[in-house]
């Protein structure tokens, strides 16, 4: 029995080293199917219009192809782009055709979801709002917020103009009062929570936090 395993042993060695290695070539070549998100890029929007809705940011695709050529596939490389040129307000619909994209030889498209991507656009508009502080906590025992002054007092808003004119203020960050005994100053942020609204110009705001005794009958 065991001449059986030293007899010829090379041979047997060179037929392992076959196998194995024809047994590679068929699990590298052998079809597989793989999907990802490709991210949907707008191209040639015009600067009066905002996106305000789109049925899909990402267009999922399903890939066959051999395991080797889809391992060497950068899928980070890949975006779908949609030409908006020429788009106006209102609902637009971009049949998706991924004949834009190029993927590698040997590599076929199985299937893609959305078909369509259905955006819906707005016209662009801006007004200045006022700004107005968010006041958190308690000043020190005895002391009282007198007022918050802020620099600029007012800002520019830009987005989609339904939005737009529905705002009429703005708010900061929250400002923390918590244990001030005397005046103090900080830079804060605008909050802006609405989508399709942003500043005209992002920079920061001096918030002055005036604070007195409570003796003097000044309430918050």
């Amino acid at each position: 029995m065991l001449g059986f395993f030293t007899r010829n042993v090379r041979y047997k060695i060179l037929a392992l080293g076959s196998a194995l290695m024809l047994w590679g070539v068929a699990h590298g070549t052998a079809d597989v199917e793989q999907g990802f998100d490709i991210p949907v890029v707008f191209t040639g929007l015009n600067e009066k219009l905002v996106i305000v809705d789109q049925n899909s940011d990402v267009v999922n695709v399903r890939i066959r192809g051999s395991r080797a050529g889809l391992r060497r596939m950068a899928l980070e490389g890949f975006e779908y782009p949609v030409d908006a040129t020429g788009a106006r307000p209102g609902r637009a619909n971009f049949e998706v055709e991924l004949t834009r994209i190029e993927f590698p030889r040997g590599v076929n498209v199985v299937s893609r979801s959305p078909s369509n991507l259905i955006v819906t656009f707005e016209s662009r508009s801006s007004r200045i709002v006022r700004v107005r502080p968010e006041i958190i906590g308690e000043p020190a025992a005895g002391f009282v917020v007198a007022g918050v002054d802020l620099d600029p007092p007012e800002v520019r808003i830009v987005g989609a103009r339904s939005e737009v004119r529905r705002r009429g203020e703005v708010v900061t960050e929250a400002i923390d009062v918590s244990g001030l005994e005397k005046n103090d100053e900080r830079e804060v942020r605008i909050s802006i929570t609405r989508p399709h609204i942003w500043l005209a110009e992002e920079r920061p705001v001096k918030a002055t936090i005036r604070v007195k005794p409570a003796k003097q009958g000044g309430k918050r």
